[in-house]
């Protein structure tokens, strides 16, 4: 029984910035690596961002440079600061992480928030 839950998509104007967070919530004993994928219509779902639990993170080329990802191990959350933001960024976000509860570790999913980049 664990949950992801997501926040902080919306609309905003080319060049401007938005912060999503995911936190988890449940019978948690540890999480492994979290991250932020993203699909926009008609694609296939992409990885924007990963981050380990000691920090370390990848980013996918096309939003390296703006984006920067993070967490909280304390909270069970992670972020996805998005600045610049382009049209080509338009997509549903969805946060990713891998989770050990006390039989075993697996990958779990929030339900997706809306990122619209529009004038």
């Amino acid at each position: 029984q664990v949950q992801l839950v997501e926040s902080g998509g919306g609309l905003v104007q080319p060049g401007g910035s938005l912060r999503l967070s995911c936190a988890a919530f449940g019978s948690i004993f540890s999480i492994g690596v979290m991250g932020w994928f993203r699909q926009a219509p008609g694609q296939e779902r992409e990885l924007v961002a990963t981050v380990t639990s000691a920090g370390s993170a990848n980013f996918k080329d096309s939003v390296r440079g703006r984006f920067t990802i993070s967490r909280d191990n304390a909270k069970n959350t992670v972020y996805l600061q998005m600045n610049t933001l382009k049209p080509e960024d338009t997509a549903v976000y969805y946060c990713n992480a891998d989770v050990r509860t006390r039989y075993e570790w697996k990958t779990h999913w929030g339900q997706g928030t809306q990122v619209t980049v529009s004038s």
